[in-house]
């Protein structure tokens, strides 16, 4: 049953973009007399990307009262003319969950096709980098958002504040002089069970933030040149901090990271990714 796929987004998210997109009915098709005309929908992919929110279209497309067969799944790699899926009901329902379903697909495959670039990139390099996308997505995305980053094979840095701790130049600037010894106290006591990362701009602070004990360094715009003599430095430390990369990495630059010495690419590149495009035909269900 379509109804029962595992989506990115909840119902209620789901009814939300179809209230946005048909608030009062669709008066095109009433005014034609066309909704109980038995037709068939089928997405295919105009453009070689990597799928995603096949399920939450899907979805939407049953929501509306279509009978829905899939032909791909997220982070599937789909090549001009594969198809995505295909629906058949009353026209008035496919007509209904047409856009919204489309538009769905084409946004998030783009940012998982993005992500997908860079992890190969970087990985082609050193297979065991991870690609970490922030929580710089557009308001009101986020699990649009997270699972296109899965789906292209990259993880999410961070979801939100509440879950991880992150010290910016910004916190510090509050805590006056403080040592950064005893801001690592603070936060040990206060989170015990989370990792501390911390966001340094140059090779001498980021010595400083791995001998006070924090667990993972975020390099703040750093050359890879910079981020290899860095990371040659750590390792003739006994204890040996992550290394996370961040601020301009994309699928030019994530092999030269990645081969400087990086464990860790934090990006929000695959957000700004140009969608990809998704044909759809809808036809009497005779044909």
């Amino acid at each position: 049953m379509t109804a029962s796929l595992p989506t990115g987004a909840s119902r209620a998210e789901l009814e939300d973009l179809l209230l946005d997109d048909v608030p009062h009915g669709d008066l095109t098709t009433e005014a034609l007399g066309i909704g109980a005309v038995p037709a068939i929908m089928r997405f295919t992919a105009r453009d070689v990307m990597v799928a995603s929110a096949v399920n939450d279209a899907a979805a939407l497309i049953a929501m509306c009262g279509g009978e829905v067969e899939l032909a791909s799944c997220c982070g599937a790699t789909l090549t001009h003319g594969a198809p995505i899926l295909t629906a058949r009901g009353p026209a008035g329902a496919l007509l209904k969950s047409w856009k919204v379903a489309q538009t769905l697909i084409e946004v998030w495959s783009g940012v998982a096709s993005a992500a997908r670039e860079i992890v190969a990139a970087a990985q082609s390099v050193s297979p065991q980098v991870v690609v970490a996308c922030t929580r710089k997505n557009t308001p009101g995305t986020k699990r649009f958002a997270a699972a296109a980053v899965k789906a292209g094979g990259a993880v999410m840095h961070r979801l939100g504040l509440s879950e991880s701790i992150l010290l910016f130049p910004e916190h510090r600037a509050l805590l006056g002089e403080q040592p950064l010894a005893s801001t690592v106290a603070l936060l040990r006591r206060g989170a015990p069970e989370k990792k501390l990362v911390i966001e340094v701009t140059s090779i001498e602070a980021a010595l400083l933030a791995a001998d006070a004990g924090f667990d993972v360094l975020q390099l703040e715009k750093f050359t890879p040149d910079e981020v290899m003599a860095l990371s040659q430095q750590l390792s003739e430390r006994p204890r040996r901090p992550q290394v996370a990369v961040a601020g301009g990495v994309n699928a030019g630059n994530a092999a030269a990271y990645a081969g400087a010495g990086a464990d860790v690419l934090v990006t929000s590149a695959p957000y700004l990714a140009k969608p990809r495009d998704v044909q759809v035909q809808i036809l009497p269900a005779t044909h």
